[in-house]
């Protein structure tokens, strides 16, 4: 089980079974409109532009999608363009440029482009790239759905709810809860349940895999025991079960959902989560 990308809600079908857009930002209008035609013979649409300014002027597209675009344009660099829109990872690039320019093409590649081409550029490699692209797009669509999904949910917890949220992620039981926020134990388990019906989880595992891809927390090895009012233990996949503080530290605890920081990823985080002494 990977904590850190399982739990996704579905994405929206349509987003991701729309016709792909292709992009092309270029200057020259013969490598615009040859690239028009190779895109639209793929299956995909093209949009063409002859500057950033225009693609930057454009509302965002929710389809799959990618964009062909030159290192020298008219109006700033591909390369000022491509740090613009770094934020957005829903929109792969792919580089068109001339050969020889071993500095760009570094540039590029390490700020994420998927792809450099130099020209003179052959059908099929273009069409590899493009087509490798709109796979990453898709992915990357479907991931900020899911994100969506799990934002909305959040949102929609009181700020009781929250509070609750946050003393459960913390290992907190209820009688504990009510003593910190001064309500009755049975106020606590209202709260408590309804947050679990509104974060859609069904179990505290549920729970935590989407507050860690929501960020509301994270996994440490190394927290005292005087920092938490609940030892939080972690049981392997072996199905060993930590029973005391001294076998916690072969596992993991988890931390205050602001302040944690995931030490355990190299590991995998192949785990299966245990909440003892629930109450």
């Amino acid at each position: 089980m990977n904590i850190m990308k399982d739990n996704l809600p579905r994405a929206d079908a349509a987003m991701t079974t729309a016709q792909p857009v292709v992009f092309v930002v270029d200057a020259e209008t013969s490598v615009r409109e040859s690239l028009a035609s190779l895109i639209r013979s793929a299956g995909w649409r093209p949009k063409l532009l002859s500057s950033a300014q225009e693609f930057l002027a454009l509302p965002r597209i929710h389809a799959p999608c990618c964009l062909l675009l030159a290192v020298d344009l008219p109006d700033m660099s591909g390369i000022d363009l491509q740090q613009r829109i770094s934020d957005r990872t829903d929109i792969p690039i792919i580089f068109l440029g001339n050969p020889g320019d071993i500095s760009t093409t570094v540039k590029a590649m390490k700020a994420g482009a998927v792809e450099f081409l130099t020209k003179p550029f052959r059908n099929d490699i273009i069409c590899s790239a493009m087509r490798d692209a709109i796979e990453q797009s898709c992915a990357a669509q479907r991931c900020e759905a899911g994100m969506s999904v799990f934002r909305q949910r959040y949102a929609a917890l009181s700020r009781r709810e929250r509070e609750v949220l946050d003393l459960v992620l913390s290992g907190w039981m209820n009688r504990q809860i009510a003593a910190k926020l001064g309500i009755s134990e049975i106020t606590v388990k209202v709260h408590r349940g309804a947050m679990m019906r509104k974060m859609c989880a069904d179990s505290f595992l549920s729970l935590l895999k989407t507050a860690m891809r929501l960020r509301l927390l994270s996994v440490t090895r190394t927290e005292s025991s005087a920092a938490r009012p609940l030892d939080t233990q972690i049981a392997m996949r072996s199905g060993s079960r930590c029973t005391s503080h001294a076998g916690a530290s072969e596992g993991l605890c988890l931390r205050s959902a602001t302040t944690a920081r995931l030490t355990t990823q190299q590991a995998g985080l192949h785990a299966s989560f245990d909440l003892l002494g629930s109450s």
